[in-house]
């Protein structure tokens, strides 16, 4: 049966060494939370490090026999593997970056072979542990690169993968040296998920920029597979939360923390010690709160709970030292003998405790700089009743802010707005309060961790269906062999090569695609054998081509089907063709020119092309839509057609193009071996006029493709043509 393999650095207990014995308890963050109750279900699994520095291999064995029980298998990861790999390049390089604080960040090639070498520790854990039907859900910043690794050893499988933290914008990623094997890694799944829609967009973004990789409708057409990418904003165990804030212990709590605070209205705060929580900025407007409304003096008090993490580092302990300056001076300036202004904790709470702080607190603090969701706001509508007060202020920064938008949303940058949002929850009325929470709760409820975990779920088979629906069938080591045999069978063959992205790969500059000695070989071998008859058939023009490739014993289909050369024989139009239309279209083109940056007109002698390859990919796609609908338009009721293919719009004369070129060879040269291959929208009809039993085979993702294989890229073609000599 097929299971769910759950994959995350941390596993969902502690294992822990005390006075000589090794405990085992419940982990505490938003991960464990969030899928703390799944992994169990259904025979699957929870593979991550138990948070224990094993001593020996009788304890190795000890942990993982009492975890695999509670369905769990542990890596075990060593002091230097922290160190370099999870302290490291995860919190010290990745953290910073996504969360928008380069200043901080650092790139040790150290920690990076360190993040490359524990990513592999887990794939063979994994491995270890997994049937090919099982589908493998990854999580988080730790473990970028272990979808991609998971794809090289099992191609077939199904993989999900969930970024619990912000992704940023283009320009921070770029920033990183090792963007382009990050972003690979995380394409290794069929289906990578966000919070929302702006992380989903930034990846897509970068995708694009970094890799040059098409996107498009949330779809990524890697050379191998359509990737879909989605948001699915992560919800919390609502009834958990509710049920715990009604128990009897978190009233009992409540009634002594309301005897201590009598006649008090209470703010919650409650965040692991971060900079991107924004907790000194939560602070300074608490203090502006006291200037601006003295009347909130002895009868407000901000709870501050700050929970103990990473206070080794140098900028935590900063900021540890700054919050303690914060709330001293404060206290130390409004503090009365019957009013404490801020009551502060640095350590955790039980779940209990937590709810009754959560049914106590009027108004509740959840003001990350960035955050991927905040769970926390979550939390405390959970846990509030629907007569009872309760305000959440909430960051716009925090994923939660695309679904809470009956919180009070604020720039957590903007200490004077924070400020008067803390006004407004105290004197907001008492009905607006109730709807507000009502709405709130509705919300919550609804979208909760189980909902989440189904829809990605249900997404991730979606992904894998119509990867399988759509895409042409890889060439397969047997259909090569096949391919062989029928080729070394025919005493008559015909090969339809496209050029640029099947025998060259793409260039910046599409004049220094030329040929190299590898394809200059290949093609001379394959004409050398009297049955072959060869032809390059490309949308370049004759001019290039004659001057790369007339020197072979070839034949050539030139401009998508206008130009036409037998070998031994001169050029001939494929039929007459006007081409006086050129100069009411070329105004237009050069418009878009002027437009686009880095784009460029391509005239050729019956059709003009706008290049935009070397443009700035997100610009150049908006233009290049509207570019296509410009000329559509024009060429509606004319002989003229307009052609979109890897970064260029054509517009050419209507009923030529290379199927119905190829399909004069296939005409002329009676063949009993037919090979077509090519990559691009334009050789759809090549593809498309070839005889059933021809091979047909598609460079790249081919998702919706008439060929009836594909290979990943260049290299993959000129092996196949190798391996026919």
């Amino acid at each position: 049966m097929s299971r769910t393999i759950i994959v995350s650095n941390r596993l969902p207990t502690k294992v822990q060494r005390t006075e000589g014995s090794l405990t085992f308890q419940p982990s505490e963050g938003g991960l464990a939370t969030g899928l703390g109750s799944i992994y169990r279900q259904d025979g699957n699994l929870w593979i991550g490090w138990p948070g224990l520095f094993v001593e020996d291999s009788a304890e190795e064995q000890y942990v993982t026999e009492q975890l695999l029980p509670d369905s769990m298998v542990p890596v075990f990861l060593t002091e230097a593997e922290i160190r370099d790999f999870y302290e490291g390049f995860s919190n010290s390089t990745l953290w910073h970056t996504f969360h928008y604080f380069t200043q901080y960040a650092t790139y040790e090639q150290e920690h990076w072979e360190a993040y490359v070498a524990v990513n592999e520790k887990f794939c063979r854990a994994v491995l270890a542990q997994t049937g090919p039907t099982d589908t493998i859900w990854v999580h988080d910043y730790q473990l970028l690169l272990l979808p991609e690794m998971l794809r090289r050893a099992r191609p077939d499988c199904t993989i999900g993968f969930f970024l619990h933290i912000p992704f940023p914008s283009y320009e921070l990623i770029r920033v990183l040296p090792w963007r382009r094997e990050l972003l690979q890694g995380m394409l290794g799944a069929d289906l990578v998920g966000f919070h929302t829609f702006g992380y989903m967009r930034h990846f897509l973004s970068a995708v694009s920029q970094l890799l040059g990789i098409p996107t498009q409708n949330g779809q990524i057409e890697t050379p191998s597979r359509t990737v879909l990418v989605d948001a699915f904003p992560m919800g919390i165990d609502y009834e958990r939360y509710a049920q715990v804030a009604a128990s009897e212990e978190a009233k009992q709590h409540e009634a002594v923390y309301r005897k201590a605070l009598p006649g008090v209205r209470v703010i919650l705060s409650i965040d692991r010690l971060d900079y991107t929580k924004g907790i000194a900025q939560r602070l300074r407007a608490f203090e502006v709160l006291l200037q601006r409304y003295p009347e909130w003096q002895s009868r407000a008090s901000l709870i501050m709970l700050v929970v103990p993490s990473r206070d080794q580092v140098p900028q935590y302990q900063a900021l540890k030292e700054e919050i303690d300056e914060l709330v001293g001076r404060i206290n130390a300036q409004y503090r009365t003998i019957s009013w404490t202004p801020i009551h502060y904790f640095y350590r955790s709470f039980p779940l209990e405790e937590l709810a009754a702080l959560y049914r106590l607190a009027e108004v509740a603090l959840a003001t990350p700089m960035r955050d991927g969701m905040n769970l926390v706001a979550k939390e405390f509508i959970a846990s509030k009743t629907t007569d009872g007060p309760g305000v959440l202020i909430l960051s716009e920064r925090a994923g939660a802010a695309r679904e809470l938008s009956d919180a009070l949303i604020i720039n957590p940058t903007d200490t004077n707005q924070l400020a008067e949002a803390l006004h407004d929850a105290l004197v907001m009325p008492g009905e607006e309060q109730q709807q507000r929470l009502a709405s709130l709760q509705t919300l919550v409820r609804e979208y909760n961790v189980f909902a989440w975990t189904k829809l990605f779920m249900d997404r991730l088979a979606y992904a894998k269906i119509k990867q399988l629906t759509l895409a042409t069938e890889t060439l397969s080591p047997d259909t090569l062999s096949a391919l062989q045999r029928a080729y070394h069978a025919a005493p008559q063959r015909l090969l339809l090569l496209d050029y640029d992205g099947t025998l060259a790969p793409f260039h910046v500059n599409p004049q220094r695609a030329q040929p190299d000695g590898e394809m200059l070989a290949l093609l001379t071998a394959l004409t050398a054998d009297e049955r072959n008859r060869v032809v390059i058939i490309s949308g370049r023009d004759r001019a290039t081509l004659q001057q790369w490739l007339g020197h072979l014993d070839l034949d050539f289909i030139a401009e998508h089907g206008v130009w036409l050369r037998t070998r031994g024989e001169d050029w001939q139009l494929f039929q007459p063709l006007r081409s006086d239309w050129k100069d009411e279209i070329r105004p237009i083109l050069e418009l878009y020119v002027a437009r686009t940056a880095g784009s460029f007109i391509e005239d050729k002698e019956y059709s003009l092309v706008w290049h935009y390859r070397r443009a700035d990919v997100d610009l150049a796609t908006v233009r290049a839509r509207e570019l296509m609908s410009h000329l559509t338009f024009l060429a509606s009721n004319t002989d003229l057609q307009v052609l979109e293919g890897n970064k260029v719009v054509e517009i050419k004369n209507a009923g030529i193009n290379k199927g119905t070129a190829a399909a004069r060879w296939l005409s002329t040269y009676a063949s009993e071996f037919v090979l077509a291959i090519g990559d691009d929208r334009t050789d759809e009809d090549t593809f498309g006029a070839m005889p059933p039993e021809a091979y047909t085979i598609k460079v790249g993702s081919a998702p919706r493709s008439l060929a009836r294989f594909h290979v990943p890229g260049v290299p993959d073609v000129r092996r196949l043509l190798r391996a026919l000599l």
